[in-house]
């Protein structure tokens, strides 16, 4: 169902507008959706969009080199790069059409239809003020392929996942410089700088690669703008480690992706000097997609050296080029374009005279392999197996010690072979009782704990305990108290923001409440009475449908209102109206 809202399209502003003065009646929302409070106006955004694109349309023609003088840093930061890049030659291997677009990631057509820009004084409506409320329907997998289909376009996502993920690298050049540029720019890293608290080794690396010789330059402390540009303007490459979790669009696009990939994504960003190379050649345990921002970089991709080395689990050492051998893939990126590879194979990227580079490399599927469930899987079965088998508990033979080990490695005895169909035969008892939904489970559960939170539109605010309500007002009158009934319509908030796990007890694990920085806090949980279990399980399989309160499917009302009040509170779930205003 097409819809006008879109996770990945909306990225909400943190700007509040003034609240409205006037009362509104209580209303049945199944019924008759009331009107929509300020919190939903979004000439803040379409204000805020203006404003950014002027920022970023600031420039100045120049055409000296950038390290010729410290002067070409602030050329860097201001994107007059930009202007370099319009005015060279543009040779490319594949086009795109020009009517291909590119998605706003701030803006996106209002919410409310037949809604008009207010002034201040237009914005206290009477009780015949009415807006059409339209619910919220996206699917957050949806929109996470979405997202997955924009980063590659023109490539079909479809045929990307069953003919080159995992398997090959692929090049996607498009002609359309700006294709990445509201994601990450040089301006956004320097206002980064200089309004957080980014620090050297946890935030920020300061490297360099000559002779190949790979080095770290990270001081202590505060990364501050002009520390970071002096070595940038020295040819030291800059390397962000967790940049999403100070630019809300990485942001917006990392939490859009997972929900598609129900595995972290996270992102490095690489700012890079003409002339350069920031690190030395290596392979990687993620899938790696490097969106090409601003500036050109020469890559060489070379594939896995052997097959222990084909999809690996960790990441290389730094390796010499005679440990290589020859690339299978050469090319040049530029602004707008994108390079994907797998996990293990190597690849080393330099810049080219009088170009510096920008990228982000987007990554996924860290410890997300078959290995990986497997490891939680055969411990549990084993142990399970022990407590059901006394043949597991019974004691080794006397023998066992003179026909194996590294010295009997290479005899090949009746009595060996015995003892290896014993040992075989007691592993297909631990095979009959391989746990595969519990270590699921698991695997999910650090996924929660990964997981990036997400980033809820103005819409979806106002429909989630994020709205602005329960305000308390200066008399200790609580004003637009709201109140869930059994009538009321809910869904989960995202598709994966929640796990249901059975351990000591029932418990309900959720990322809505993580840090932006990679485990940053404690993954949280919400634990529930095993009777209570089916109406979560209702939420769960009926998404993105709305359910009703009174048809889920626990005992008595006040159960589902215990349920749904522990989901409400905890910003798990969403109503499909704003909540009725309570008259006391």
């Amino acid at each position: 169902m097409d819809t006008p809202v879109s996770a990945f399209a909306v990225y909400s502003t943190n700007k509040k507008p003034k609240k409205q003065k006037n009362k509104k009646k209580k209303q049945k929302n199944a019924k008759s959706p009331k009107a929509l409070t300020n919190n939903l106006d979004n000439i803040t955004l379409i204000n805020k969009a203006k404003k950014l694109k002027l920022t970023l349309k600031k420039s100045k023609d120049t055409k000296k080199k950038l390290l010729k003088k410290k002067k070409a840093l602030g050329a860097l930061i201001n994107g007059i790069s930009e202007n370099k890049m319009n005015n060279s030659p543009n040779k490319r291997n594949t086009s795109i059409s020009e009517s291909e677009e590119i998605p706003n990631l701030i803006h996106a057509p209002n919410q409310i239809n037949n809604f008009e820009e207010k002034s201040d004084e237009d914005t206290v409506c009477s009780d015949n003020c009415n807006f059409e409320f339209t619910p919220v329907q996206t699917d957050s997998a949806e929109e996470g392929l979405k997202a997955f289909g924009w980063m590659i376009a023109p490539y079909n996502p479809e045929e990307f996942l069953n003919q080159v993920w995992e398997k090959k690298p692929l090049h996607i050049s498009r002609n359309k410089r700006n294709y990445y540029k509201e994601i990450i720019s040089t301006p956004i890293i320097d206002q980064m700088l200089r309004k957080d608290n980014i620090q050297f080794t946890k935030n920020i690396d300061i490297t360099s690669y000559v002779n190949e010789k790979r080095e770290t330059h990270n001081p202590e402390g505060r990364a501050h703008p002009y520390l970071v540009w002096d070595y940038y303007v020295n040819g030291c490459s800059i390397r962000l480690l967790n940049p999403q979790t100070y630019i809300p669009k990485l942001h917006l696009l990392n939490a859009t992706l997972q929900e598609f990939f129900n595995s972290f994504v996270g992102a490095n960003a690489y700012l890079t000097p003409p002339d350069s190379q920031g690190f030395a050649p290596h392979y990687d345990d993620i899938e790696a997609f490097i969106l090409q921002a601003e500036g050109k970089k020469h890559w060489r991709i070379y594939k896995p050296r052997n097959d222990e080395e084909t999809l690996p689990r960790v990441s290389s050492k730094n390796f010499n080029q005679n440990e290589i051998g020859d690339p299978i893939l050469e090319v040049t990126l530029e602004a707008g374009d994108l390079l994907y590879f797998p996990r293990g194979f190597i690849h080393q990227g330099v810049t080219i005279e009088g170009e510096h580079s920008l990228h982000v490399t987007v990554s996924m599927y860290q410890k997300h392999s078959w290995a990986d469930l497997l490891e939680k899987l055969v411990p549990a079965a084993l142990q399970m197996a022990i407590n059901e088998n006394i043949e597991l508990r019974r004691g080794l033979p006397f023998d066992i010690y003179d026909n194996f080990g590294l010295v009997n490695s290479d005899i090949n005895t009746p009595r060996r072979k015995e003892i290896e169909d014993i040992i075989r035969t007691l592993f297909d008892k631990i095979k009959k009782h391989l746990p595969i939904d519990e270590a699921v489970d698991q695997m999910n559960k650090n996924y929660q704990h990964d997981a990036l939170p997400p980033v809820l539109t103005d819409l979806e605010k106002s429909v989630t305990v994020y709205s602005d309500n329960d305000v308390v007002m200066k008399d200790g009158k609580i004003d637009n108290r709201i109140e869930i009934g059994l009538d009321t319509k809910i869904r989960l908030l995202r598709k994966n923001i929640l796990r249901m796990v059975s351990e000591d007890r029932i418990r309900i694990y959720y990322y809505v409440d993580n840090s932006l920085e990679y485990h940053g806090n404690e993954l949280p949980y919400l634990e529930i009475e095993e009777d209570l279990a089916p109406a979560i399980e209702n939420l769960i399989v009926s998404y993105p449908q709305y359910v009703a309160v009174e048809d889920l499917d626990v005992p008595n009302d006040s159960d589902k209102m215990q349920v749904v009040d522990a989901l409400w509170s905890r910003g798990l779930i969403m109503a499909e109206f704003p909540l009725e205003i309570v008259e006391d």
